[in-house]
């Protein structure tokens, strides 16, 4: 299991284009948090859908990471997204992720996707990771 602190130094390192950031890292789960400015807004103040994905991408990749380590190369292979109400221009963007299954080779979560400190979500994610053969750590249902 990956801590917080390597997490965020790895997410750095390798994603250093990222707005993203940790803020919490659990049993198959992961919370992170995406700045919104000027750059992640589109025509009519709200945020862009593509700020919502990556923020959706790596709260997953994050949770998986936390759960199997550092394992570089796990890939996202499918991101199903709904999105549900406009976001909020001058908030950040929370992502609560939680694994719903660690195999050995593909992991499933769900992303939920808040305007900071607004209790109703602005878009649900579901997705699923390809983990690497050889990788450690993978737990079994």
């Amino acid at each position: 299991m990956a801590t917080l602190r390597e997490l965020s130094d790895f997410i750095t390192a390798e994603f250093p284009q990222t707005r993203v950031r940790i803020l919490e890292v659990g049993s198959r789960s992961a919370t992170v948090a995406h700045e919104v400015g000027p750059g992640e807004l589109r025509p009519g103040g709200t945020v862009s859908g593509p700020v919502l994905m990556a923020t959706a991408d790596v709260a997953l990749y994050v949770a998986l990471l936390g759960e199997i380590g550092l394992v570089p190369l796990a890939v996202t292979t499918s991101l199903s997204f709904n999105f549900m109400r406009k976001p909020s221009a001058d908030r950040r963007i929370i992502g609560v992720c939680t694994l719903l299954k660690v195999g050995r080779s593909l992991a499933v979560g769900e992303v939920s996707l808040y305007s900071e400190g607004l209790p109703e979500p602005v878009a649900h994610a579901v997705g699923t990771y390809a983990i690497p053969p050889g990788a450690h750590g993978g737990s079994r249902p």
